[in-house]
């Protein structure tokens, strides 16, 4: 006696749906970036919280450097090379500091960018599952123009436009790159570091 196995798309039966296979392939991706995304969070919450807090500790240890410099006092060679060395590692220290709160600057605007994209798929997930709204080009055009609404950056919504206009995915990502060298070339005299 043959056991009936699932339909799939090398295998289909008369209960097999393009429509269905696509709408679970979204939840799993939705599902995988929502997971990545959480994952991510609580260990970058936990380094920027340390990274943080302890920027103002290396101020205050090289403010004392100075004064101690500047107070009358005999002090030795030793003392004063020792006094240089400690200088330069919290000035190196916060240096780095600074990097990495850059750093998880970015991370947050990755994090933004999966967000929307996580929040895009389950848009489209329930357009495709609605039986009435798929074939409703008004209901395409409100999710387009919901999707574009939660871009945060003009490079992002060209890119989303051109797209939309028919645009190559590779070129229109190849644009969108170029644009953000550009922006991010621009910006890199910006950048105040606190």
């Amino acid at each position: 006696m043959s056991t009936l196995a699932s339909s799939t798309a090398l295998r289909p039966d008369l209960d097999w749906s393009q429509l269905k296979k696509t709408i679970l392939m979204l939840n799993l991706a939705v599902a995988q970036i929502d997971e990545s995304m959480n994952e991510g969070n609580s260990s970058v919450e936990t380094l920027s919280h340390s990274f943080t807090s302890l920027a103002p500790n290396l101020s205050d240890i090289q403010a004392s450097i100075v004064k101690m410099k500047d107070s009358d006092g005999d002090t030795t060679d030793n003392i004063e090379q020792l006094k240089t060395v400690i200088e330069y590692s919290t000035t190196s220290a916060l240096s780095k500091i600074h990097s990495a709160i850059i750093a998880f600057q970015f991370y947050d605007k990755l994090t933004q960018r999966l967000d929307h994209v996580s929040q895009s798929l389950s848009s489209l997930t329930a357009l495709i599952s609605n039986p009435t709204a798929i074939y409703s080009p008004v209901e395409w055009r409100t999710l387009q123009v919901s999707i574009r609404s939660k871009y945060t950056m003009e490079e992002e919504r060209t890119m989303f436009d051109n797209v939309i206009a028919g645009v190559p995915i590779d070129q229109a990502l190849s644009l969108f790159r170029q644009a953000m060298l550009e922006r991010n070339n621009n910006e890199e005299d910006d950048i105040e570091l606190f």
